[in-house]
């Protein structure tokens, strides 16, 4: 039996579950960091706002977060070039570009206070958040589309649903609950798309995205 043998972005698959770890490990061990945080009703971006008594440990817990989920799914499309649907291609593409807008939007514009203060980099936050779920969104009905498509790549298109059914879930949640419960659904979008990056570098580094165009 021949084992193929992996290059170099399939490795670079795995930078997507060391972006997973990294935010993971910010997300739990960063409110340490900040006396009277209190998750179940404050946001995670609450971490590691300008004046945040917990942002020198966000960021060292969370450096490679945005880097390697960044190179991770970079290294998704190019391995996907000519390669799957156009559905589930572009798909792809649109969640890389996601993950770019995350990365620069949220380190150029974090929050200035715990909540929102009303500052201009508070607008931007907000906005770059808005951008970010829309093309999450979008780029997981294109991936689910594609995938359940003729059966065509089933296994991804049942893991985009995963994800974008926790999306649905967060955000109906942060809209409906009261205040006091605010911070758990809203981690239910956040670790829906950092959760699906780390999915979709599984799948590079196993080779999976091997399919021809159709």
């Amino acid at each position: 039996m021949q084992v193929n043998k992996k290059n170099l972005l399939n490795w670079l698959g795995l930078l997507g579950i060391v972006s997973f770890l990294s935010y993971t490990a910010a997300v739990v061990f960063a409110p340490l960091a900040y006396p009277d945080y209190n998750w179940l009703s404050q946001a995670v971006s609450d971490l590691s706002a300008v004046n945040s008594p917990s942002l020198i440990l966000w960021n060292q817990l969370a450096i490679l977060y945005e880097l390697c989920g960044i190179v991770s799914i970079t290294a998704v499309c190019i391995a996907v070039q000519g390669k799957l649907n156009k559905p589930i291609r572009y798909g792809i593409y649109i969640f890389a570009v996601m993950n770019w807008i995350s990365g620069i939007g949220y380190a150029m514009f974090p929050l200035s206070d715990s909540g929102y203060a009303g500052e201009f980099i508070d607008f931007m936050h907000i906005l770059v958040t808005v951008l970010v779920m829309l093309l999450s969104i979008v780029s997981l009905v294109l991936i689910i589309a594609g995938g359940y498509r003729k059966k065509y790549f089933t296994s991804l298109a049942v893991w985009a649903t995963a994800a974008l059914s926790m999306m649905f879930i967060g955000a109906i949640g942060v809209n409906a609950v009261p205040q006091a419960y605010f911070g758990v659904f809203q981690r239910f979008v956040l670790f829906a798309a950092t959760g699906f990056n780390a999915v979709l570098g599984i799948y590079l580094f196993k080779s999976k995205f091997v399919e021809k165009v159709t």
